[in-house]
């Protein structure tokens, strides 16, 4: 695997992948296809599942985007993982055991025979503990997903003490099964970079049952079997996974036979049960993605919170739904799901909104007349419903021109280290991933947030000591009472027009597999299964 940057194009960097944007329709025929059955019967038995975005960063300790946790959790183990099926939990992986001692204190004990590749040998804890703290000392972009990490105490070659300055709830539901508690190799990292840092696109080893045999970027992710791998042996000989960006492209090259596994559209669903594709299952998920309207709170044009208002006020929610999602989509109440602990029973601007009150809003700011500008990703469902928004502001006086960008783009807008455009955004439809925890939803909300992920350089001193002591707290009633008040102050700020949490229906091919996946319908790649003959 040393020399895979001559062969494969590892060497491609985030900025350059950033420019490039997600893959296409074209993009998949750069890969070859449309491929055949008999590739299936030459080459073994080949998973090809599509993603929504191409890989950017296979490093554990610093990745930023859930695509790329889906391959690490394929060629890295952790302690924990999220346990497949329709109810969230967690099973043992790496860990043989995992024990709360005490508030701060979790100890665990590692397997034995773990083998990182390349010569790297055996994973021990000292390799756990250079993981998790490398993340900390670094500064990592997920170190708020270590929380209040102090070290971890090595006590032999399997076994580790887990040291937290506080105590830390979200670091069952978020930080060991996730992405930030995936074990690197402490000797093949410290070759490979000056100071544990980030290797970025180049992993040095790997210790999971698959290897990353080659990434063509755009194009294709290929996984194989992993030699050294002694564990539970995978369902499939490779794992293909192509970044297809938009849905409905997805669902074209399902039906062409080139990919076997895809999430689909929610405006695709009633079709795809009123004429069942042959050969294919459908299942649906409840999502834990949240969608909104966002607005930069200190674009001039934004900076009075009564045009704020006028915004949010103005928005027929259920209108967008149905343009955007063919009526299939729930409205959300806030940004945490319904099961979560925190989720709200209502909003508190009213689904329709309010014409008469935008409109007195609009006048106490002084502001009829004004024009604003929304960004939106290139994919239909955001298009259309900036379309109906477009509509729903010019009824109270707003004009809203619309700037349909790519991936690439379109995920640059607001972060400061990526230039001076967070200057310019105005509106933005918004979508994020989560997890099975509220803190990783109001996380990315926090003062220190702003020009990294907190788009709408919200900040509120209120919001940020709920934030920091709601993950101390173990009992979930009182819990949930902190995380409605932190929605409630994001509402009021005017920042914020909360619209859905999505679905997170699937389509696979019956005769090739059996998926597994997370609750929300995310791949688990690892433990996806050959159909029984």
């Amino acid at each position: 695997m040393k020399d895979m940057k001559s062969t494969t194009g590892l060497s491609l960097d985030r900025r350059q992948f950033l420019k490039a944007g997600a893959a296409s329709a074209a993009g998949v025929m750069a890969y070859g296809l449309p491929l055949s059955q008999a590739i299936w019967a030459a080459q073994g038995k080949v998973l090809r599942a599509r993603s929504y975005a191409d890989i950017n960063k296979l490093d554990p300790g610093f990745y930023q985007n859930a695509y790329n946790v889906d391959v690490m959790n394929c060629i890295y183990s952790k302690l924990l993982h999220y346990q497949p099926g329709t109810q969230w939990g967690t099973e043992l992986q790496a860990a043989e055991s995992v024990e709360q001692v005490d508030p701060t204190h979790i100890r665990f004990r590692l397997k034995k025979g773990i083998m990182f590749t390349d010569g790297y040998g055996e994973m021990t804890a000292e390799d756990a503990k250079f993981s998790f703290e490398r993340i900390i000392e670094h500064n990592s972009p997920i170190a708020g997903d270590w929380g209040p990490l102090d070290h971890v105490e090595v006590e032999d070659d399997y076994t580790g003490v887990i040291v937290l300055k506080s105590p830390f709830v979200p670091l069952w539901n978020i930080t060991l099964p996730y992405g930030a508690g995936h074990i690197v190799s402490k000797k093949a990292v410290l070759e490979v970079t000056e100071n544990g840092g980030d290797f970025g696109m180049k992993p040095p080893c790997f210790s999971g049952p698959y290897v990353l045999s080659d990434w063509r970027p755009n194009q294709v992710v290929i996984l194989t079997r992993n030699p050294e791998w002694n564990g539970p042996k995978p369902g499939f000989d490779e794992i293909h996974i192509l970044p297809i960006g938009d849905p409905k492209t997805a669902e074209t090259a399902y039906r062409a036979g080139d990919i076997d596994f895809t999430h689909v559209s929610l405006s695709s669903l009633e079709q795809i049960k009123a004429e069942p594709l042959p050969d294919t299952a459908l299942e649906e998920r409840p999502s834990l993605y949240y969608v909104y309207v966002g607005m930069n709170t200190d674009h001039p044009k934004l900076k009075d919170i009564n045009v704020r208002r006028a915004v949010q006020w103005a928005i027929n929610v259920p209108q967008l739904l149905e343009v955007g999602y063919f009526g299939q989509a729930d409205v959300a109440t806030g940004m945490i799901a319904p099961g979560l602990v925190g989720h709200r029973d209502q909003a508190l601007v009213p689904p329709e909104g309010d014409l008469e009150k935008a409109r007195q809003y609009l006048a106490e700011a002084g502001a009829e007349g004004l024009t604003l500008h929304i960004d939106v990703l290139n994919e239909s469902k955001f298009t259309t419903m900036a379309e109906m928004l477009q509509a729903q502001l010019g009824q109270v006086g707003i004009t809203l021109e619309i700037d349909v960008q790519d991936p690439g783009s379109f995920w640059t807008i607001g972060m400061e280290s990526e230039g001076q455009r967070w200057k310019d955004m105005q509106l933005i439809i918004q979508r994020f991933s989560m997890v099975p925890d509220p803190y990783y939803a109001t996380t990315f909300f926090t003062c220190d947030q702003v020009g990294e992920w907190n788009w709408e350089r919200f900040c509120s001193k209120r919001f940020d000591k709920l934030n920091a002591e709601a993950v101390a707290i173990t009992d979930e009633s009182k819990r949930a009472k902190m995380y409605h008040e932190m929605q409630d102050i994001m509402e009021n700020s005017g920042a914020y027009r909360f619209l859905t949490h999505e679905g997170a229906p699937y389509i696979y091919r019956e005769s090739i597999m059996t998926p597994a996946t997370r609750p929300d319908g995310r791949p688990l790649y690892r433990f996806y299964d050959v159909t029984s003959a």
